[in-house]
């Protein structure tokens, strides 16, 4: 989709920029396939914020997705590309030959009319999913899982997309948007093709408000906190944060610090890490 820019008729206007929609389907979303969304404002069952900056933003409805493609060998026709406000990448209905409606995320050049199918004996096309047992080695993918049947954890944002590097010792070798090396099950399911709304990384917010209106309270730096606050807080005027590299709130170094364990048991899946090492 092409982005949209604004003329500077205020200052939040000026620079800012969004997504065009007029590619998607003006359509009211299958009402079939919608469940509520409760708001936690980041806290837990405590009452307690465990995830900061959380709160208010526009109400919403949960599309629900098909991540799994677990109806094999029946063809399904695209009825409508939508927006859905829960996550970056664009959504299609499909419609499948028994009459049943599904929401998947949309990959991109998928169109309205197309005809898409899962199972092992799949064509090597735009939406189609299949074991990646039978991808071909170097296929751009997405909506990958992770674990046979458990549906797709991996490439489901906007833009991103994976490859297929090999095949060997019952695991499929791929490279993920981070660089990422790693080997996944060769029973698991991926789609093919790129995610689609490719230029979601090029939207420009333009206003603080725009950022509430998706959910996001301020974030404050800690420089400017006192020193019961954060651990960079307190010293008169502008001060460094007087340590040797900064920290969280709760004194854990940041920039970088691992929080992965060491011992998880998938770790043997990795290849090379994002970071090369």
């Amino acid at each position: 989709m092409p982005i949209k820019f604004y003329n500077p008729t205020t200052p939040g206007r000026r620079g800012m920029s969004s997504t065009d929609y007029r590619g998607l389907s003006k359509v009211e979303p299958e009402r079939s396939l919608l469940e509520p969304v409760k708001k936690h404002s980041g806290r837990n069952s405590y009452g307690r914020i465990t995830v900061r900056h959380h709160g208010g933003g526009n109400r919403r409805k949960y599309r629900v997705i098909d991540f799994k493609r677990d109806k094999v060998g029946i063809e399904a026709e695209v009825l409508t590309l939508e927006y859905d406000p829960n996550r970056s990448a664009f959504i299609a209905l499909l419609q499948y030959e028994d009459g049943e409606k599904r929401y998947i995320i949309a990959p991109n050049g998928l169109k309205v009319g197309d005809k898409v199918i899962a199972g092992p004996e799949a064509d090597i096309k735009v939406g189609n999913a299949l074991p990646l047992l039978n991808i071909p080695v170097g296929t751009v993918i997405h909506n990958i899982e992770m674990y046979p049947g458990k549906g797709a954890q991996l490439v489901r944002s906007a833009g991103n997309s994976a490859q297929l590097m090999a095949k060997e010792n019952g695991f499929a070798l791929l490279r993920l948007p981070s660089t990422e090396l790693r080997n996944v099950p060769i029973n698991c399911m991926a789609t093919i093709g790129q995610v689609s709304n490719i230029d979601h990384e090029n939207i420009k917010i333009g206003k603080a408000g725009r950022k509430r209106h998706m959910g996001w309270r301020p974030t404050v730096r800690g420089s400017v906190m006192n020193p019961n606050d954060h651990p960079h807080g307190g010293g008169e005027g502008k001060s460094p944060i007087g340590r040797p590299g900064p920290v969280t709130p709760w004194g854990k170094p940041t920039l970088g610090y691992k929080t992965r364990d060491k011992k998880k048991a998938s770790n043997k899946y990795i290849v090379r890490r994002r970071n090369g090492k």
